[in-house]
């Protein structure tokens, strides 16, 4: 099934109710009709979800330099996250954009608890971790997209194992971000009859050929690659490492079977992104953040990657490919 543009539908949207009055949106109005939007990212500017981002911002009317200012900060690693908010609040943003992983949101409430935060939620459950008081009515300074990473891990290891029903073992990477999805992933293997062995990678940048190697003989030849902004970042990497050893590589997004990955299943990160920019928008022009529910994606995709499996000597089930939205030849 190919890919289409964004529409509501792909998002689940919790019922609005109205929250009790807040001096967020006021604090959101850019001043002298500038947006000043500011985030910090381990991925670059030029990451693909990014340019989507600001290509929608665009697309809603707001344009570098003229009416718009987007205050991007790219950190080495985790421990950048405090120096890199605080340096947003100094820059004076109107609204911060939290995408990702938990420790960024977590910074940015605490160098500013006024500040409008719209959030992408890939690895954190903003409700259970009490940001906000529901997914419905945030209540807080706090709203955007949350995806239930940790389900989805594991409908990822049943999808694959029902494609592989051979498949024994497997290595699984994973780092402090996606630590959670780790457990999830262990917990659930043994009723998949699938033996796991887990690789932390510790210090980025991440060295993957001696992660692998870490693992047991008969687990290289299946890997799943956990969600970690810092795996995004090195998607080519993980693909060549992949190619290079024969591996049955599984992943969460498209864009790591794009850079030559076998398989991914899970939501568009880039229509997420997009989506996000419509929350930058809707604050921008006075909504609070504790009115805007947060929304859900309810469109998954299964990406594979034919000429990958063809480089690598492995023969796609029929089911698989029957299955698949998209497979790229």
């Amino acid at each position: 099934m190919p890919r289409g543009p964004l529409k509501r539908r792909d998002f689940i949207t919790l019922a609005i109710g109205a929250a009790a009055a807040s001096p967020l949106a006021m604090r959101a109005q850019p001043a002298a009709g500038t947006l000043r939007l500011g985030t910090v990212s381990v991925n670059p500017r030029s990451a693909p979800h990014y340019v989507v981002f600001e290509r929608r911002l665009a697309e809603l009317g707001y344009q570098q330099g003229k009416n718009f200012a987007f205050e991007f900060i790219q950190i080495p690693s985790i421990e950048e996250y405090e120096s890199g908010f605080r340096d947003l609040v100094a820059r004076k943003v109107d609204i911060i954009f939290a995408g990702g992983a938990e420790l960024g949101l977590k910074w940015a409430l605490r160098v500013t608890p006024t500040l409008p935060i719209v959030i992408i939620a890939t690895d954190y459950d903003p409700f259970a971790r009490g940001y906000v008081t529901s997914l419905a009515r945030p209540s807080s300074n706090v709203t955007g997209i949350f995806l239930q990473q940790i389900e989805l891990t594991v409908k990822r290891l049943q999808v694959v194992k029902e494609a592989f029903p051979d498949m024994r073992a497997a290595t699984v990477f994973w780092d402090h971000i996606s630590a959670d999805q780790w457990s999830a992933a262990k917990d659930v293997s043994a009723k998949l009859g699938l033996r796991l062995a887990g690789v932390e990678l510790r210090e980025p940048p991440y060295d993957y050929d001696q992660a692998l190697s870490q693992a047991p003989p008969d687990y290289r030849k299946n890997l799943f690659v956990l969600a970690s902004p810092f795996f995004f970042r090195d998607r080519a990497r993980l693909a060549d490492l992949g190619l290079h050893n024969r591996i049955v590589s599984v992943f969460v997004f498209r864009e790591w079977v794009d850079a030559g990955g076998l398989i991914s299943y899970g939501p568009s990160i880039i229509e997420m992104y997009r989506r996000a920019a419509d929350f930058v928008d809707r604050i921008a022009k006075g909504a609070k953040p504790a009115d805007l529910p947060i929304e859900q994606p309810s469109k998954f995709e299964l990406v594979v990657n034919l000429k990958t499996a063809k480089a690598i000597g492995v023969d796609l089930p029929t089911s698989l490919l029957l299955r698949a939205n998209d497979v790229i030849e």
